[in-house]
């Protein structure tokens, strides 16, 4: 066989196991049976303002017309708290809505955690759930990336303006049924998990 003809048939067969990788790739992305396809950061419809304009739509945060808790915090910022559910994955998803009622733009830079890593300046980040009576705080979970599965690019928010955010956390124990939702800068609430 001539080298002319042993490099086509490497390329073809390069061709070929490149082809089959690529099929088990795309068949591995499917919702298998194994875990539903749910993962933390997709259950709860990650929401991300990176990188768009402050003028795109945004979906409104899970069962806004329901309401949890309520903080009120300084220049007007206000945080609804929606829902706090419990998922089979175990960790809790926390939904909310971001609304400033004050007369200056906000910037959520204070609510993010201290860690340099997080990419994000304007995240929630920094928020936690307190066990009280567990004595347990729990941290908002980080993706492989060691970014914050939550509401990132919290930037920019108008007068008036409402935005949803969400936040992911391990889950406590069963038995906990009520624990105090904490953002830096914002008076804690205490809060009812359901799931």
């Amino acid at each position: 066989m001539s080298i002319r003809h042993t490099t086509k048939a490497r390329r073809g067969a390069a061709a070929t196991a490149l082809a089959a990788a690529l099929a088990l790739a795309v068949a591995g992305c499917g919702n298998g049976d194994g875990d539903g396809g749910k993962k933390p950061d997709d259950a709860a419809g990650r929401t991300s303002t990176e990188g768009k304009d402050n003028g795109d739509e945004q979906e409104p945060a899970a069962d806004s017309s329901k309401t949890i808790g309520e903080m009120k915090g300084p220049g007007g910022v206000v945080v609804t708290l929606h829902s706090a559910v419990r998922d089979d994955g175990g960790f809790v998803t926390v939904n909310a809505t971001v609304t400033n009622r004050g007369s200056r733009l906000f910037n959520a830079i204070d609510w993010r955690s201290k860690e340099t890593e997080v990419k994000s300046l304007s995240s929630v980040s920094g928020a936690s759930l307190v066990d009280e009576k567990g004595k347990k705080r729990y941290l908002v979970l980080r993706d492989t990336d060691g970014q914050c599965l939550c509401t990132t690019g919290l930037s920019g928010i108008k007068p008036n303006e409402s935005r949803p955010l969400f936040a992911q956390f391990p889950a406590p124990p069963k038995s906990v049924k009520e624990v105090d939702f904490q953002i830096p800068t914002m008076p804690s609430v205490s809060i009812t998990l359901s799931g």
